[in-house]
Parts: structure tokens; C-alpha cells; sequence
């Protein structure tokens, strides 16, 4: 039997990158996956390809992650599907490119509505599941290492995810007595979503983002998937509260 026969992982902005190599990763093991996202069933289906592909077991709904009900309701459609959820993958973000003086105040708060709030919204369904149900469940937040390290003209992603870290830490604690591990992925520089139609397009400036680098490359998709399937094993039941940074030595440089 594959490790993860029969268990079901939930995985929001499951159209994105890291979130369809997660659901490779996971369903490869033997997994059920139930994504969600913004966008309709009919404009999900060229994405969800590479799953069928595979022979993949999955559900799609859409969902508005930063509405607390959809939520709740996600999870519940879930449950009553296939009657367990195992692991949270909190994936689901969206960024705005200003500086401070210039985001305007709707944008600033709809961002923080989907990357803290929207994040919030299901680790707490999860955790209140896996407690209901008596699960030894995984919470992974997808973060950043701009949660720690200043990234000019994105103040509001960043924030969002300095307020997803401390998040992570409050409910490890919170939940530790029964055996629910919440712990965060904080990648650096990789080569997905919106930065990988940039570099697709312009090899010069991936060539400059990959020396900014200490290692000198970009983070792959499915490497960061790898990580977060890592992450959720039995071998690592004594890991929760915390942060694996993959960034590449990133951190490691001067302002």
C-alpha cells in the first residue's frame, strides 16, 4: 500500500503551480485530493488535466477563500464526499505590486483578506475537523521568506505572511495535545505563478534572479511540493510550529 492510500489532502488556490505539484505529489502516493479555487469548475479544466492524466482522485470546487462560510462549507463537501480529511495544504494567495505610499486602501485590505484572513479561515476549519474527528491531521501553511526579510513593493503580502508565520506558531501550540502538527513551507525565489510568465518570457531577468541566489537556482514547483509531502510523514510526527526555510541562502545576504 502507497503511504498515503486512502488519505485526503485539501489544497486551496489549487490552480496555481506549487498547489497542482502538491496534488501530483500527494495523489502519486495514493492520495485523494480535494482543491479549491476562485475560478470556475469550467475555466479549472485545462489545469486539472494533469491529474486525470495520472489517474489522479480529486474534487474540484470553487471556493472564495477569504469568505469564512465557503469555507466551511468546502470543508464540510469535502468530508461528506470521502468521509475523512487528513492534511491542509494553505496555499491560496494573491499579491499587489506597490509601494506603501501608493496601495490604495481596498487593496491593501483585500489582500490581507485572502493571504491572512483566507489563510486563517482554513487552518482553523481543519484543525476544529481533525479535533472533531479525532485525526492526527497536517496543517501546512505556504509561506515566504519575505515574511521575515523586506521585499520593497509588496508590503501587504509581506505582512500577510509575517501574520501567517506567528499564526502557525500560535495554533502548533494551540493544538499539539492532539497530535495535529501545524508547520509552514517558506520558499525563496521560485519558478512558478506570476514570476514564471515573467522568466518565461524573459530569460535575462531569470538569469539575474537565479544569482541573486547564493546556490545559484530557482525553486522548482514540485521541489516545494516535495517539501511539503515531507513535511506531513509519520517519521516527522515531532515536527510542529515550524518554519522549513527553502530560499536558497536568500536570507543569508545583506539588505
Amino acid at each position: 500500500m502507497k503511504p498515503w492510500e486512502n488519505k485526503v489532502v485539501l489544497i486551496s488556490g489549487g490552480l496555481g503551480d506549487i498547489a497542482l505539484a502538491t496534488a501530483l505529489a500527494f495523489g502519486r502516493e495514493g492520495a485523494k485530493i480535494a482543491l479549491s479555487d476562485i475560478r470556475m469548475p469550467a475555466d479549472a479544466n485545462g489545469k486539472l488535466e494533469l491529474l486525470q492524466r495520472e489517474n489522479i482522485t480529486f474534487l474540484y470546487n470553487q471556493v472564495d477563500i477569504a469568505v469564512a462560510a465557503a469555507v466551511s462549507e468546502w470543508v464540510n463537501a469535502v468530508h461528506l464526499s470521502w468521509g475523512r480529511i487528513d492534511v491542509a495544504v494553505v496555499n491560496a494567495a494573491t499579491v499587489t505590486m506597490q509601494s506603501i505610499a501608493d496601495i490604495s486602501a481596498a487593496a491593501w485590505q483585500a489582500e490581507i483578506q485572502v493571504n491572512l484572513n483566507g489563510a486563517f479561515f482554513l487552518a482553523q476549519q481543519a484543525a476544529i475537523y481533525f479535533s472533531k474527528h479525532h485525526i492526527k491531521g497536517n496543517i501546512v501553511f505556504l509561506g515566504s521568506w519575505a515574511a521575515h526579510a523586506v521585499h520593497p513593493y509588496i508590503p501587504a503580502y509581506s505582512v500577510a505572511k509575517a501574520g501567517m508565520r506567528m499564526l502557525c506558531k500560535c495554533m502548533a501550540l494551540e493544538f499539539a495535545a492532539q497530535d495535529i502538527r501545524v508547520n509552514e513551507i517558506a520558499p525563496g525565489y521560485v519558478n512558478a505563478g506570476l514570476s514564471k510568465e515573467v522568466w518565461d518570457q524573459r530569460a535575462d531577468l531569470a538569469e539575474t534572479a537565479k544569482l541573486k541566489v547564493p546556490l545559484q537556482r530557482l525553486i522548482e514547483a514540485y521541489e516545494v511540493a516535495a517539501q511539503i509531502l515531507w513535511i506531513c510523514a509519520d517519521a516527522n510526527r515531532h515536527l510542529t510550529g515550524s518554519c522549513l526555510l527553502m530560499d536558497g541562502g536568500l536570507s543569508l545576504l545583506r539588505p
